[in-house]
């Protein structure tokens, strides 16, 4: 049995472009951590805070594809949708997403996954939207403990 070290989820808010970047290392091989984000019965069991569920609607991951899925809790749902432009096995993802609450604020994502060695990966998601406004709401909207829970989620995952 391997042991899990816990690693903090590291969010930077540009201070001179509309943009997000997240940072996160996981004990767990690169291929490991790409298919969490391909597969959708994967994705679904770790994506989003720790008291909700996800659930997929359409998901198509390939370049020029395209996904939707919902998080949702007792008298609670939130839509996301979006198009894969390029995927790169166990290397890149670039997707738009956006929340169907905002239709008109659409980030423009990249996800590089880095293999570390010894079996550990970084994963550095950069989100680009079209205004600060956009950029500042996004991050307001409970983003973080989303992020941070749902990693917690899959490091659980990753670790079985």
């Amino acid at each position: 049995m391997s042991t899990t070290t816990k690693h903090e989820t590291e969010i930077i808010v540009d201070e001179k472009v509309p943009l997000v970047r997240i940072i996160r290392e996981f004990d767990a091989p690169v291929a490991k951590v790409y298919r969490a984000h391909v597969d959708p019965e994967v994705y679904a069991k770790w994506v989003g805070p720790e008291a909700r569920g996800a659930r997929i609607d359409h998901w198509d991951a390939r370049t020029g594809g395209s996904y939707r899925y919902v998080i949702e809790s007792e008298g609670f749902e939130a839509g996301f949708n979006g198009v894969f432009h390029e995927l790169r096995e166990n290397e890149l993802i670039v997707q738009t997403f956006s929340f169907e609450g905002i239709p008109d604020g659409v980030a423009l994502e990249k996800l590089r996954f880095d293999d570390l060695g010894d079996s550990r990966t970084r994963l550095t998601t950069t989100s680009l939207v079209d205004s600060f406004e956009d950029r500042d709401a996004f991050v307001a909207s409970g983003m973080e403990s989303g992020v941070v829970e749902g990693f917690a989620k899959l490091d659980a995952l990753l670790a079985e």
